[in-house]
């Protein structure tokens, strides 16, 4: 079954949530996602049942507000973006940046699926004063809403009554693992983690990141990492410090369209990175694992 995922994001894991999945243990009692975004991989979990109950907390307020009322208010949202998309047309530049303008002094969470369906490869951009700049796609209205409905009640059958929503920094939301929970991990990627990046309201400090990391070991808390990857000679991001234990698998992601634009055939790897906390609960090893969907989801074991 297709799964839902009504909040378009650049960066979102969903096409790769399948690849991630079998590192689930048995007994997730709770699922954790300090960098929530669109949600995806608690999404793609709780579809595949991997997991039945969820923590979702994001920087970004609005995205926040949205997952809240696509989880609790599928009707009113979902009528909402109709309206919106609806009114567009005859006068589609213009009115998308009547809504940009009015997201912008308002946050309200229906201007913000309007942008995100609607902006340039569905990527948030900042601006110095915190306010969303992103151009409109002038060549595509944006999904569908009867699309959209369908993916907004979906998601909020999977999620609804099983999920606490946040709004904090991630920090907040380690101190509520425990040791039979999951964290997934899809924080800003290495290299454009700072405050000023336009991609994102909020950075991480990379050294900080790392104590925090060791911090979650010492407690024995499991956790998977999203965080670097490589795109044919080019690397983002250093090595994580040995001292972590962490066990690294490599998914390939897709071929670049950046690269297959420019004739070339060259394909994204992301790093996943798996704690020793998590190694122990696992029924198989990480190397078992990745020979039996090596083929089919092509991972490769570091």
């Amino acid at each position: 079954m297709k799964v839902p995922h009504p909040i378009p994001y650049q960066g979102s894991k969903r096409n790769i949530a399948k690849y991630i999945l079998p590192f689930f243990p048995l007994d997730v009692e709770k699922l954790i996602e300090p960098f929530a975004g669109s949600a995806a991989l608690s999404i793609s979990a709780a579809q595949s049942g991997k997991a039945y109950k969820f923590i979702l907390n994001d920087i970004n307020k609005p995205l926040i507000s949205l997952l809240k009322l696509i989880i609790n208010n599928p009707e009113q949202i979902s009528n909402e973006y109709e309206i919106l998309w609806n009114g567009q047309f005859g006068n589609e530049k213009e009115h998308y940046k009547i809504i940009r303008a009015k997201f912008n002094e308002t946050h309200e969470p229906k201007y913000f699926l309007y942008l995100l369906a609607r902006c340039v490869k569905a990527a948030i951009r900042y601006n110095s004063s915190g306010e969303f700049n992103q151009s409109p796609d002038n060549r595509r209205n944006g999904r569908h809403p009867k699309e959209m409905r369908h993916d907004i009640f979906a998601t909020s059958h999977l999620l609804k009554d099983r999920t606490i929503l946040k709004n904090n920094n991630y920090k907040k939301v380690f101190e509520l693992a425990g040791q039979k929970d999951l964290i997934y991990m899809d924080p800003p990627y290495q290299g454009v983690c700072n405050n000023k990046d336009p991609r994102y309201i909020e950075g991480i400090t990379h050294s900080k990141f790392i104590e925090d990391l060791n911090l979650l070991n010492e407690n024995g808390l499991s956790f998977l990492l999203s965080y670097d990857g490589y795109k044919g000679e080019k690397h983002y991001g250093v090595k994580l410090p040995s001292f972590l234990e962490l066990e690294k698998v490599e998914i390939k992601a897709g071929r670049s369209t950046q690269s297959t634009l420019l004739g070339g055939n060259e394909y994204t790897y992301e790093s996943l990175y798996i704690s020793k906390a998590l190694k122990e609960r696992l029924t198989l090893t990480i190397e078992e694992i990745t020979n039996s969907f090596s083929a089919q989801f092509e991972l490769s074991l570091k």
